[in-house]
This record gives structure tokens, C-alpha cells and sequence, in this order.
């Protein structure tokens, strides 16, 4: 562990904040399920505090800023961002649910739910998306968000990528939304991983993202807590974090 490389905090931006740019509109919006016990894709309970935001290492914010603006300009789609960064406290609650208790093949390979500390979550380098179109209907994926089937292989499992039983239409979908994302990552050099088994679930290779140490809640400044309730985010830091963003933008998405 001591080998592990160290997250700065300031590394760790809210979506919600990169949300409020002016250059991003409606392409964006957060919808933190987990914190929302009675949320109806919701299926731990409450995981984070109900005033938690999202949070997600820079370099994920800014790919998926640019492909929220990608959907929005090709196809009028906001962009939602369900969930990122999770810290350890945070799966570790997960795994001690009743649900989870009695879905033991949920943690069995490939695994559904990382154990505490594993995983591109941790580390706010895996990003759960969905979207809606221009009218608020959500588009159709095929499942909603965090469908866990009772087997992660791809005939059984709706969610899963290579599911060979989806409508074209959804088909359809999923090609724009992984498509926005990889082009994305391509304007940013980085490499992305589209998990076979969800497909909302993106994230950096697990080669890059193990060289970094995972993030607990209680090492994270008041306003970014999750599984506390988090404080407001000073001013200065708002400023500071926008100035980046938008000129993160400028450079990456000449917007």
C-alpha cells in the first residue's frame, strides 16, 4: 500500500459544479441516487448523506463534461450523472445490506459490487451515466440504471453490453452514449474501459487506477463528505474549480 500513489483532494471536483458552467447549459445534470434512500433505481438504501454531491477525480469530470456537450449538440441529450466517486465507507455499506446479504452471487467473479478499497469507484475513476432527451424522458437503455440480474453472463444479464436479446433502438442508444464517451477520451489521450456487465458503468483501466491509494470518506474535505453530511463548498474553492474547468473546456472542446 505505501507504493500506492495519493488522490489530492483538490483532484476531486463535484459535478454538480461543473454542471453550473456557462459553456455546458443543460447538457448536464446530477442525479446522486444513492443518496436517496426512496429513489426508485435505488436499491441499498442510504448509502450517502441526502445532502452528499458527486464527486469524481478531475480528468473524469472533464471527459464527461465533453461528452455531455457532444450528446447535447449531436442529439439534444442531457447527460446524468448517477454515481463516481465511492469511498470506502461507502461500499463498505453497501456490502452490508440486506439486499446484498442475500445476493451472495453479487460478489462472486465477475463481481457486480467491488470489495471496499477495489475498484475505479473508490478513486472517483469510474463514472455511472444515464441520460434523458430534450423533452425529460429518460432514454432507453434497455434496463434503468443498476439493474442487478441474477447472473452477470451476457444472455441472462439486460444490462450487459454484448446482451444479444436488446432492440435495435437500444442498441442504438447505447452506441451514442459509449460512442460521446470514447471520443471524449480520445480528445483527452485517455484510455477508457466500457464495463462489459453495465452499461452505465465507465471507467479508467484497472492497471491505472490500482496505482492509486482508494479514498475514504473521513479523509476528505467538509464539503466534499459523502457518508457525513458535507458542509458548503467555500467560494474561493468554487471559483478556483470553475476557472480550471472552463478553461479545461476551452482547450479540450474549443467551447
Amino acid at each position: 500500500m505505501e507504493n500506492l500513489k495519493y488522490i489530492p483532494n483538490a483532484d476531486l471536483i463535484p459535478f454538480d459544479l461543473a454542471a453550473t458552467l456557462p459553456t455546458v447549459g443543460n447538457a448536464l445534470i446530477c442525479d446522486c441516487v444513492y443518496a436517496q434512500k426512496d429513489h426508485k433505481e435505488n436499491v441499498f438504501g442510504q448509502i450517502y448523506a441526502p445532502e452528499a454531491r458527486i464527486l469524481g477525480h478531475k480528468d473524469m469530470v472533464l471527459l464527461v463534461l465533453l461528452a455531455a456537450m457532444d450528446l447535447y449538440q449531436s442529439y439534444e441529450w442531457t447527460l446524468i450523472v448517477k454515481d463516481c466517486l465511492r469511498p470506502v465507507e461507502a461500499q463498505q455499506k453497501m456490502i452490508d445490506t440486506d439486499i446484498v446479504r442475500n445476493n451472495p452471487q453479487w460478489l462472486e467473479e465477475p463481481r457486480f459490487l467491488s470489495s471496499p478499497g477495489q475498484g475505479g469507484h473508490p478513486r472517483g475513476l469510474a463514472v455511472d451515466l444515464s441520460a434523458r432527451d430534450k423533452y425529460g424522458a429518460d432514454i432507453d437503455f434497455g434496463t434503468a440504471f443498476d439493474l442487478f440480474s441474477h447472473s452477470s453472463d451476457a444472455v441472462h444479464n439486460p444490462a450487459h453490453r454484448q446482451h444479444p436479446h436488446l432492440a435495435s433502438s437500444v442498441r442504438e442508444n447505447r452506441g451514442k452514449l459509449d460512442g460521446a464517451m470514447e471520443r471524449a477520451a480520445k480528445s483527452l489521450e485517455m484510455e477508457l474501459v466500457l464495463l462489459s456487465t453495465e452499461w452505465w458503468d465507465f471507467r479508467t483501466p484497472a492497471a491505472y487506477s490500482n496505482m492509486f491509494s482508494p479514498i475514504r470518506d473521513a479523509d476528505l474535505e467538509p464539503w466534499q463528505k459523502m457518508t457525513t453530511p458535507p458542509s458548503e463548498i467555500p467560494q474561493a474553492q468554487k471559483d478556483k474549480i470553475t476557472l480550471s474547468l472552463a478553461n479545461s473546456l476551452k482547450k479540450f472542446g474549443n467551447f
